[in-house]
């Protein structure tokens, strides 16, 4: 159901998004703050929209649509945004493309393995790189507004680069371990728990295997 808790979790990180636009185009350091606070908030309900699925036994397809929609839009939306008003600049875009590139990679991978009912887990080294890439993004935001004694966009910019470069790494384990299929060559894989939210599981007969 819609108005299960993780549901309304997974929506709400949806509903910040224009929230978030609109306060790119104000000036000062206080709508940077704002931001961040909404931009931390939002990473926050993509923990316990999945913690609370789990625990709660409340899964749902819906869910398992919505949850890494959301996280992508987000993260999408966030980067175009700072690369649009130069808080990503110079050489730190082709980092930022990278992680742009490697998100639309993966969302056509779990498409094209749903319909053979094969699931994409998420590794733990990809889940380092959602932290480093949330953490990087958020002092992005903050940019020169931040203290003096924090070199917030120093902090950010070695941040997005860390982060793609595990992108690159994940998305080409991704990759590796999708070309099994892709090329006919179907290998016998056990299936996980298909209760997992859809961040973890694209469907419910076998699980791609992927380091990252």
């Amino acid at each position: 159901m819609i108005t299960t808790l993780p549901n309304l979790l997974t929506l709400s990180r949806i509903a910040v998004i224009p929230i978030l636009v609109g306060l790119f185009f104000l000036d000062g350091a206080a709508p940077r703050w704002v931001t961040l606070g909404f931009f931390t908030l939002a990473g926050i309900t993509d923990f316990f929209d999945g913690y609370l699925a789990r625990t709660r036994g409340q899964y749902s397809a819906l869910g398992r649509f919505l949850d890494p929609v959301a996280d992508k839009i987000l993260i999408a939306v966030v980067i175009l945004m700072l690369v649009a008003f130069d808080r990503i600049s110079g050489l730190t875009v082709l980092p930022a493309l990278v992680i742009l590139v490697r998100e639309i990679m993966i969302s056509g991978l779990r498409e094209f393995l749903a319909e053979l009912h094969v699931g994409v887990p998420v590794s733990r080294l990809a889940k380092w790189k959602t932290t480093i890439q949330m953490f990087a993004l958020g002092f992005l935001i903050v940019g020169d507004a931040s203290p003096d004694w924090i070199p917030a966009i120093l902090i950010g910019d070695i941040g997005v680069w860390l982060a793609a470069g595990l992108t690159l790494t994940t998305g080409y384990d991704y990759l590796q371990a999708g070309l099994h299929y892709m090329l006919g060559e179907e290998e016998d894989v056990p299936a996980k728990d298909a209760k997992s939210r859809g961040k973890d599981h694209g469907g419910d007969g076998k699980t791609l295997r992927s380091h990252g």
